[in-house]
C-alpha cells in the first residue's frame, strides 16, 4: 500500500503563488469586474495544481474529493442564508422598509457636523441593505457632493463614508461577509455578530468622534439640494412611516430571542412582503406590470421580489440607483465565487497544505494574543496579496480553525478576527477589488481616501489591543472540551 507523502513548505505556497498571480493579472486586465467570474476561474486553476501536486503525493483522489465535499458543505448555510439575503433585500425594497430607512438616516443631515453625519447615514444604510458597495455607490455619491460643496477634503468625505459602510458590512445580517465568516470558523451567525459588538462597537465610536472633531475644521455653508432631492424622490414613490421599521424590530426581536438565522430571515422576507402588499400598492403594480388583477399583482411581486432583480424606476438619478435589489438571483456571483473558493480551500487542506503552512505560522504563536495576532497579519497579507475580501476570511479561516479549536476558544473568536482584519481592510489596498470598486465609485484615489477611513484601519489594531489584554475572548467551557 502507497503510503502518501506529507507536500514540502514550496509546495504547499505553489498554489498560493499561482493563485496571487492570476489575481493580479485579473485585477490588472478587468478592474472591479475580476469577481465575476475571472477570480473564480483563478481558483478553479488553483485548486488544480493543489490536486496535481497532491495526486503527484500519492493522495487518493477519493480524499481529495472527500475534502472538496466536506469545505462545500461547512458553505452550505452561508449559502442558503445568502439567497434568504437576496429575498429579503427585494422584499424589504418593495415595502418601503429599505427606502424608510434611508428616509430617516437623511433627515439627520447637519451641515456643521457633516462628516458625523456623512459616517453615521452610511452606517444606517449599509446595515439596511447589508452592502458596503450599494451604499457607497448610491448615498455615497450623494454625501461625496454635498461634502464637496462644504469645503471639506474629498479624503475626509470619502473617509468618513467608506467608514460607515463598512460597519454595516460587517454588522449587518444581511452581509455576505458576515455569514461567511462564521460558516468558515464553523460559528453560528448571530453569535458572531454579538461578539463583534465589542470590537465594533469601540472601533465606530472612536471612528465617529473623529469625524465629529474634524468637522469643525471644515468652511463654506452646506448644501442641502441633493439631500432634499432624495427626500422628496423617496417620499413621491413610496408611503415613508415609522411604523414599516416595525419590520426590522420584528427581525431584530427574532435575532436577540436567538432564533436561526434561515428562519428568522426567511420571516423577514415575507413580512416585507406582506406589508408591501398594504403599504405600496402602487409599487406593487410597477414591479408585478399586472394594472388589472391586485391578486395576481401582489403574487407576481412578491415571488419576482424575492427571486429576481428588481429596479424601480426614478427621475432622480442617485436614488434610481438605490431603487434597485438583485434577490436571489443577485447572489449567485457570490455563491459561485465561495464554491470555488471553497474548492479550493478543500483541495488544500486535503493534499495537506494548509496544515503544512499553518504549521510553519504557528511555530512562532506561544499564546492567544499571538495566535489572533497571526491571523490578523494573515489575512492583510491575503488582501494585499489575493486582492480580495473573500480569500482573506476564506483560506485564513480554514488555515486557523484547528489552531483555535485547539487553544479551547469558540468559533467566534476566529470569525471576530477575519472579519476584523479582513473585511475592512480590502478597501485600503488600490489593487484589491474592494479598493478598485470604491476609488472607482467615488472618483476619489485610494491612497487619498485611505487615511481617513478610521474605522477601516483602527479595526485590526482594537481587536488586536483586546487579545493583548484578553478582553472579550469566549472560551470553550470545561465540559464541552470533554464532550
Amino acid at each position: 500500500m502507497t503510503i502518501p507523502k506529507s507536500p514540502s513548505i514550496l509546495q504547499s505556497f505553489l498554489p498560493i503563488i499561482l493563485l496571487v498571480v492570476m489575481l493580479f493579472i485579473n485585477v490588472w486586465y478587468f478592474g472591479e469586474d475580476s469577481s465575476s467570474g475571472y477570480n473564480q476561474m483563478a481558483l478553479l486553476f488553483a485548486a488544480s495544481l493543489s490536486g496535481v501536486i497532491a495526486l503527484l503525493n500519492k493522495k487518493r483522489w477519493t480524499d481529495i474529493l472527500e475534502g472538496i465535499t466536506e469545505s462545500l458543505h461547512s458553505a452550505l448555510g452561508a449559502i442558503l442564508i445568502l439567497l434568504m439575503i437576496g429575498a429579503l433585500a427585494g422584499t424589504w425594497l418593495i415595502s418601503g422598509v429599505v427606502p424608510t430607512m434611508i428616509y430617516y438616516g437623511l433627515k439627520i443631515m447637519n451641515p456643521t457636523f457633516f462628516l458625523f453625519a456623512a459616517c453615521l447615514v452610511s452606517c444606517i444604510v449599509s446595515l439596511a441593505t447589508g452592502s458596503s458597495w450599494s451604499t457607497v455607490a448610491t448615498v455615497g455619491v450623494a454625501l461625496l457632493g454635498i461634502g464637496s460643496a462644504l469645503g471639506l477634503e474629498e479624503g475626509w468625505i470619502a473617509g468618513a463614508i467608506i467608514s460607515g459602510a463598512y460597519f454595516g458590512d460587517k454588522m449587518s445580517p444581511l452581509s455576505d461577509t458576515t455569514n461567511l465568516a462564521p460558516a468558515v470558523s464553523g460559528g453560528e451567525l448571530f453569535s458572531h455578530i454579538r461578539h463583534m459588538v465589542w470590537t465594533t462597537g469601540p472601533t465606530i465610536v472612536i471612528s465617529l468622534l473623529v469625524f465629529l472633531i474634524a468637522g469643525f475644521f471644515g468652511s463654506g455653508e452646506a448644501s442641502q439640494q441633493e439631500v432634499e432631492a432624495l427626500l422628496t424622490g423617496l417620499s413621491s414613490k413610496f408611503w415613508i412611516s415609522p411604523m414599516l421599521l416595525l419590520v426590522p424590530v420584528a427581525v431584530i426581536v427574532m435575532i436577540v430571542k436567538k432564533m436561526p438565522a434561515l428562519p428568522a430571515l426567511f420571516f423577514g422576507s415575507l413580512l416585507g412582503g406582506v406589508v408591501a402588499l398594504f403599504a405600496q400598492p402602487q409599487i406593487v403594480a410597477e414591479v408585478s406590470g399586472v394594472a388589472d388583477d391586485y391578486t395576481r399583482a401582489s403574487y407576481v411581486a412578491l415571488l419576482k421580489s424575492m427571486a429576481l432583480e428588481t429596479q424601480l424606476t426614478s427621475e432622480n438619478v442617485v436614488l434610481q440607483d438605490l431603487l434597485e435589489a438583485g434577490g436571489m438571483s443577485g447572489m449567485m456571483n457570490t455563491i459561485w465565487l465561495i464554491v470555488c473558493a471553497m474548492t479550493f480551500g478543500g483541495v488544500m487542506f486535503a493534499a495537506g497544505m494548509l496544515q503544512c503552512i499553518t504549521g510553519e505560522v504557528l511555530r512562532f504563536v506561544t499564546n492567544t494574543a499571538s495566535l489572533i495576532g497571526s491571523t490578523v497579519l494573515t489575512c492583510i497579507f491575503f488582501n494585499l496579496t489575493a486582492a480580495d475580501q473573500y480569500l482573506a476570511i476564506l483560506v485564513p479561516g480554514k488555515m486557523f480553525q484547528k489552531a483555535y479549536a485547539d487553544r479551547g476558544l469558540k468559533p467566534e473568536n476566529l470569525s471576530r478576527t477575519l472579519e476584523d482584519a479582513g473585511t475592512v481592510t480590502s478597501v485600503l489596498i488600490p489593487w484589491n477589488t474592494c479598493g478598485v470598486a470604491q476609488a472607482g465609485v467615488l472618483g476619489v484615489a485610494t491612497a487619498t481616501y485611505a487615511p481617513y477611513a478610521v474605522f477601516n484601519w483602527l479595526s485590526p489594531i482594537v481587536t488586536y489591543w483586546f487579545a493583548l489584554w484578553g478582553w472579550k475572548i469566549n472560551y470553550i467551557e470545561e465540559e464541552q472540551k470533554q464532550a
